[in-house]
């Protein structure tokens, strides 16, 4: 079965964490987490058993000072979807790229550094893709003010 073949081939990677979900509950049916310079590998590993990338995005974990990116993969041949996880430091956002291995990455990975300022090492062009070119923010990472905002009275 694939999905015994991936857990398999991934587990040779001394990923942090393989976990099988329930589709129907979650969408997915593996749930990977990896370290960041993992990443290529994994997606080398799913590139071998026809997997194609569905979409790349960023969570942004302040309280944790952590960023996660999250790949979303599908086989081609039979439903079989897994989603690799990594998390890394808000202070130095920054992990390898994957559109050598998925070329379809690429877009996805742009748009991840426009919105989240994560830097994919190796990314042929991180040029904005969504954003204004003169943006210097990234709009969906989460400030937390130092003091709450005060409420002014109309």
């Amino acid at each position: 079965m694939l999905l015994d073949r991936i857990k398999q081939s991934l587990s040779t990677l001394s990923p942090v964490a393989i976990q099988e979900t329930d589709y129907a509950a979650k969408g997915f049916h593996l749930d990977v987490q990896v370290n960041p310079d993992q990443v290529v590998k994994v997606a080398e590993t799913l590139d071998t058993e026809n997997f194609f990338i569905e979409a790349v995005s960023g969570v942004d974990w302040p309280v944790d000072d952590q960023m996660e990116v999250v790949y979303d993969f599908n086989n081609m041949a039979v439903l079989c979807r897994v989603t690799v996880r990594t998390r890394i430091k808000r202070s130095n956002p920054e992990l390898p790229t994957i559109s050598e291995v998925f070329p379809g990455a690429n877009w996805h990975e742009r748009e991840t550094h426009d919105f989240f300022g994560i830097r994919f090492t190796g990314h042929p062009d991180l040029s904005p893709l969504l954003l204004p070119e003169d943006a210097d923010y990234h709009p969906l990472i989460k400030e937390t003010p130092e003091e709450p905002a005060k409420e002014t009275k109309a």
